[in-house]
């Protein structure tokens, strides 16, 4: 990677179609996105379980095509297993790609300390089972859960049909219930998350982090080529 080329960013994502989540080159148009599909048919532990088993391949695929770094692309996929399970998959994508990596679990981590957050609202599209894995990563970090709605879907094909408008309205509610909270996190990778960050933001809510945001930013910063990008969220207009 040289000063006149931008970083190539590999995505290890859970769909099996393996697509460029669109946060990513609608906020950094200038850089080159690769992604690779792990198959997850369901946010499920046991789907989990099964996937996991995959990501070394698809890190050492990644760089191969041209990836500078590398990163997994799903929250819920790198938490159900606790911290320690999270870190031990960056390290494998690490070891079998060569390259710098991250996870979006540990992305959102890093976002919320980056705009400043302890005490959270929480919005996810995930059923109980997995909202208890959440919570305790996240109060593992530190941070308080002062409300969580949760859409509690299952099927990893319905995520896509979320639209803008639920979002903003279930953000909302998640602020809403959550007296004094500083950030509203939005947990679900596949989630499609720009819009409603910057409708919510302009009415006056606290900062949201979403992992979609979260996911592309720190990947970005890794690569080293994150500059402030005003219009898509305080979380992107930190240097």
């Amino acid at each position: 990677m040289s000063e006149e080329t931008p970083p190539t960013i590999g995505m290890i994502v859970p769909p099996a179609a393996g697509e460029v989540p669109p946060e990513a080159p609608a906020v950094y148009p200038e850089l080159r996105f690769l992604a690779h599909g792990l198959g997850l048919a369901d946010m499920a532990p046991d789907d989990y379980a099964r996937v996991t088993d995959f990501v070394g391949d698809a890190a050492a695929g990644l760089a191969a095509r041209g990836a500078d770094v590398v990163g997994i692309m799903g929250t819920s996929l790198s938490f159900f297993r606790g911290a320690d399970f999270n870190d031990a998959l960056a390290a494998l994508v690490a070891e079998r790609s060569g390259r710098p990596s991250s996870t979006m679990s540990s992305a959102i981590i890093r976002a919320l300390r980056a705009v400043s957050a302890r005490r959270l609202a929480v919005l996810t599209a995930y059923e109980d089972d997995v909202n208890r894995l959440l919570q305790a990563y996240l109060e593992g970090h530190g941070f308080s859960i002062a409300s969580l709605q949760a859409l509690k879907i299952r099927a990893v094909s319905e995520v896509a049909g979320v639209g803008t408008e639920q979002l903003v309205h279930e953000g909302r509610r998640a602020i809403e219930a959550a007296a004094g909270a500083d950030a509203l996190l939005i947990s679900c990778g596949g989630l499609q998350t720009l819009d409603c960050v910057r409708q919510l933001e302009a009415k006056g809510s606290p900062p949201v982090v979403t992992s979609a945001t979260a996911g592309v930013w720190d990947l970005a910063r890794l690569a080293g080529a994150h500059t402030p990008r005003p219009g898509f969220g305080r979380l992107f207009e930190i240097a």
